[in-house]
């Protein structure tokens, strides 16, 4: 029988093993609370808090929460936290961003666009923290990992935001002749099925965005919450016209705003930036990401229960594939 991987400390844990993607503008510490209280890995974008400072005053706060809820719930399994760190040339932030993040020994830290410089590896290294970098293809992963981070986190076809092309089997499987340590996998995950399924491909964990979106705690309008609950895989409209980076953005967004989502222009990747702290240009901010996992959601019911939801789908199905011959 083959030996399982050791997981960092940090992630062995978990009430599930899910990791919530950090989201533009739809990842507020309410969201971010509900994930960690529920047993997962809760995180955001360091550029959610529109000021440097608000990032300090948000990991306060959300410290001083967490330690409040351990204390009144001593048998809780409660998840840690991840901050996204965009590593941008036109993230200006980016470095005060981390200081900040260092000096509050934020446990998990993803990075992502490029793979991370020393300094921060370093910084991150020097208290036990860890850091994932999201990749979409094996040389992205082999730069990631020369520079030194503990995890990669593979962002497959069907994954909401700057989603990759391949195929999350094929993904993984590339990736994992080349690197036995912690993976967690992206790409249209909204069920405890596709939890167990990213498990036997050969990830550790699954990276879950969109499913959050269409939450009570998500930061995202009620129109944006029902248009995911109303959306089939096929509403999902893979374009690089936004942000100059392919992504996976809902058809009726795109429609509202009067563009044909079967006729998009090609967007020009040198005018992204990071500098006011959002990834679209002003322009687009109606436009609303999302995955092909659009499909399996339903209602938008409160974070604690997605996940309980997803954990009973989750120890079905490892039931299911036991009993099989």
């Amino acid at each position: 029988m083959t030996q399982a991987r050791q997981l960092p400390p940090v992630l062995q844990n978990l009430a599930l093993p899910v990791i919530s993607s950090p989201m533009f503008t739809v990842s507020y510490p309410e969201l971010v609370l509900a994930q960690c209280k529920a047993g997962i890995v809760g995180s955001f974008p360091a550029l959610n808090a529109r000021q440097p400072e608000l990032l300090d005053e948000w990991l306060t706060r959300m410290r001083d929460d967490l330690d409040a809820y351990r204390a009144a719930h001593p048998d809780a399994i409660v998840g840690p936290l991840a901050v996204n760190q965009i590593a941008h040339t036109s993230n200006v932030r980016l470095m005060q961003d981390v200081e900040t993040c260092v000096r509050h020994r934020v446990p998990i830290f993803i990075t992502s666009l490029r793979a991370p410089v020393r300094e921060i590896v370093d910084a991150v290294h020097s208290y036990g923290g860890i850091i994932f970098h999201d990749v979409i293809n094996l040389r992205h992963a082999e730069k990631a990992l020369e520079a030194g981070v503990d995890g990669l986190i593979l962002v497959a076809a069907g994954a909401g935001g700057h989603a990759g092309t391949l195929s999350p089997m094929a993904l993984v499987g590339e990736v994992r002749r080349r690197f036995d340590g912690p993976i967690a996998l992206s790409g249209a995950i909204a069920t405890g099925d596709a939890i167990l399924a990213a498990q036997a491909m050969g990830a550790d964990f699954a990276y879950i965005g969109t499913r959050f979106i269409a939450s009570q705690e998500a930061n995202a309008s009620a129109e944006y919450k029902q248009a995911l609950v109303k959306a089939g895989a096929s509403d999902i409209i893979y374009s690089n016209l936004f942000s100059g980076v392919h992504g996976n953005y809902v058809r009726e967004s795109i429609e509202r705003v009067g563009l044909d989502p079967d006729n998009l222009k090609d967007g020009d990747k040198s005018k992204m930036s990071f500098a006011d702290g959002r990834s679209k240009a002003k322009a687009w901010k109606d436009i609303w990401g999302a995955g092909q996992g659009v499909a399996q959601i339903h209602d938008v019911p409160a974070t604690a229960e997605i996940v309980a939801r997803l954990a009973q789908e989750y120890r079905a199905a490892r039931q299911r594939l036991a009993a099989l011959p």
